[in-house]
């Protein structure tokens, strides 16, 4: 079918929401433009109270677009499905400008383009359009667009799921170019561990000290890190210890992270180094204390549910190729909030948007992308699967 995208309109749009500042917490900006497009287009809209436990400037934003299959038929009956993607940009990510090239938009100097999650958001918007604009029959639509997702989604965390009515959900948060989903993704544990030992002056009394930085250094040896095995990785990100070169330490904090695609496999991963540790440190006579934090849990999606089969016939319906040699649905080691929602009982995938390189300065999008991931989701909303 020829959905027809005003390629003009979505370009000059992507470029207005990328110049706004819409870092993590501070996505204001972002929301108010968001809530007038969103009104503009007939959906009802509302802003929930996440602002306020995630210490953020705004909360998630939720719209309902109606559906307009004719009444009295099957198809008029048919559940909404969620479209959803991201207000908030990493670091740096203040004064973004765009910069056009032979069908590419890369960002300016000094900040990200913000295709991340620009892109997914201007797909839904234009989306949206184009069935409006050509009168094509449709279901409904849940629209989600959630703070805070690049801090460990803490806008989607804070999130009443209750409230919606989908059963299935596609979040437009993945990089590369539109025709594929992530059906998997892993859980992501990050912790802190804090060794302590006793402070002594290193020059006329070390011995008297207990030294936490070789605690914890002994402890990050003894420890293999990077891929442990097929489906999980390992990494102490970050140490800090002492004061001054002539006094034992008597403190030092590690920070790192697990990833696995099986969550009680990486919670093995934190029981492992949380014993470890706490050897290490007994062994001096220090003490270990080990702070792990659920940031996301993992999901895998069977290829044959109706998610899956919906989007294999959305990109039929809006000429979409998979790119060649490419599979259709794929895996990711990064989260979303698909990560969240899907332990709320939604059934969600993660289609790419035409993001490339986030979180870079080379990131950047193409043209095709963003007129092709409007018609993708067009045709979403088309599907009477």
């Amino acid at each position: 079918m020829d959905l027809k995208v005003n390629r003009k309109r979505i370009l000059e749009e992507f470029e207005e929401l990328i110049s706004i500042d819409s870092l993590s917490l501070q996505e204001r900006g972002m929301a108010d433009v968001l809530i007038r497009k969103l009104e503009a287009l007939g959906c009802r809209t509302e802003e929930d109270g996440a602002a306020a436990k995630i210490g953020g400037s705004c909360g998630n934003l939720l719209a309902y677009l109606p559906g307009t299959f004719p009444e009295g038929t099957p198809e008029a009956e048919l559940p909404p499905i969620l479209l959803a993607a991201h207000m908030d940009t990493v670091i740096p990510g203040t004064g973004k400008t765009a910069v056009r090239k032979d069908g590419h938009i890369c960002a300016g100097e000094g900040a990200v383009l913000g295709a991340d999650d620009v892109s997914g958001i201007a797909e839904i918007l234009e989306g949206i359009r184009i069935l409006q604009e050509q009168d094509i029959p449709h279901r409904p639509a849940e629209i989600l667009f959630t703070a805070s997702e690049e801090n460990y989604c803490r806008g989607s965390h804070a999130f009443d799921a209750s409230k919606l009515q989908s059963e299935d959900a596609y979040i437009m948060d993945l990089a590369g170019p539109v025709g594929s989903a992530a059906v998997r993704a892993p859980s992501l544990i990050w912790f802190s561990v804090t060794v302590r030992g006793r402070a002594a002056h290193a020059g006329f009394c070390p011995e008297q000290g207990i030294h936490a930085v070789q605690a914890a250094a002994k402890a990050i040896a003894r420890l293999p890190q990077g891929r442990l095995d097929e489906e999980t990785t390992f990494n102490f990100g970050r140490i800090e210890g002492g004061r001054v070169s002539n006094i034992v330490p008597d403190c030092c904090t590690v920070i790192g992270e697990v990833r696995s695609y099986s969550h009680e496999r990486a919670l093995e991963v934190i029981e492992e180094m949380t014993a470890v540790f706490e050897e290490e440190a007994a062994r001096i006579g220090a003490s270990a204390e080990i702070d792990p934090k659920e940031a996301i849990h993992a999901y895998r999606i069977d290829e044959n549910e109706s998610v899956c089969r919906r989007f294999l016939a959305a990109l039929e319906t809006a000429g979409i190729p998979s790119a060649d040699g490419e599979e259709v649905f794929v895996s990711t080691f990064g989260g979303s909030d698909n990560n969240v929602l899907s332990q709320r009982g939604i059934r969600g995938i993660v289609p790419t948007s035409g993001m490339y390189e986030p979180h870079s300065l080379q990131e950047y999008t193409t043209e095709e992308d963003l007129v092709q991931g409007a018609r993708l989701i067009a045709a979403l909303c088309m599907q009477t699967i």
